[in-house]
């Protein structure tokens, strides 16, 4: 695929160390003719320290689903776009994934770009199972809340959350319910940035340590999933005499 034929660019950005913007990511937003971005303002300061100069145009939740059919028919007019989000990688808990199916849709090529997103260097960094996890983004705040967690009972592989300062403890409170409070987990907050905190236990520990701590900042929450069952010695043996007596 020759980078000609791309109409629209995901371009992930810097979660807080802005030495994380990859070189290939500055090549792109040098080339495009326009940069989408979430807030203007933060990608404006971004692009500054960057010293790249071009058009900037609002693309967020509010406006996206106004935006998309104009946006299309420019890109089959030839302008070249890329989406950026305030931090991270688009469509990751952030709008795009709109745009992407549209131009998709259209016939049109679409290129995300490798790089920043918060919730792999959390997982990786919580000691917790990581060949197999899912991602659950935002919690809703109100209705669903209950029975998301609730079909969360069984999971068996390591949960990945985005959550509030101001709602975490809160959030710990309710898994603790759901889980058991000795289930492992690990909150993250502010990564790669200077103040860069990692801090493990159980949803009971954990709690205990943000009543004493309050915290400020981006936070990634990783719990573990439901520990597998062991099969205890007499229910193999019971398995193995009912093979030999089907045999």
């Amino acid at each position: 695929m020759s980078e000609s034929k791309i109409n629209l660019y995901l371009v992930p950005t810097p979660i807080g160390n802005l030495k994380d913007i990859t070189l290939r990511a500055l090549d792109v937003l040098k080339s495009v003719d326009v940069i989408l971005a979430e807030d203007t303002r933060t990608s404006g300061i971004l692009l500054k320290h960057l010293e790249i100069s071009k058009p900037l145009q609002s693309y967020h939740i509010f406006n996206e689903h106004k935006a998309v059919e104009k946006l299309i028919e420019r890109m089959k007019k030839g302008e070249v776009f890329a989406l950026v989000s305030d931090a991270g990688t688009p469509a990751i808990s952030d709008p795009g994934f709109l745009l992407v199916r549209e131009v998709l849709s259209a016939e049109m090529e679409v290129q995300c770009l490798p790089g920043p997103t918060a919730f792999v260097p959390a997982l990786v960094n919580s000691g917790l199972p990581n060949d197999r996890f899912v991602f659950e983004g935002f919690l809703p705040h109100k209705k669903g809340r209950k029975t998301r967690l609730d079909s969360l009972t069984e999971e068996s592989r390591t949960m990945i959350f985005y959550e509030s300062p101001h709602r975490l403890l809160k959030t710990l409170e309710q898994l603790a319910e759901v889980f058991g409070p000795d289930r492992q987990a690990s909150v993250s907050r502010e990564l790669t940035k200077l103040h860069e905190e990692n801090v493990r236990g159980t949803l009971a520990q954990l709690q205990v340590y943000y009543q004493e701590n309050p915290l400020k900042g981006e936070i990634v929450l990783v719990v573990a999933g439901k520990p597998e069952q062991k099969e205890s010695r007499e229910e193999k043996m019971e398995k193995k005499r009912a093979s030999w007596n089907k045999s």
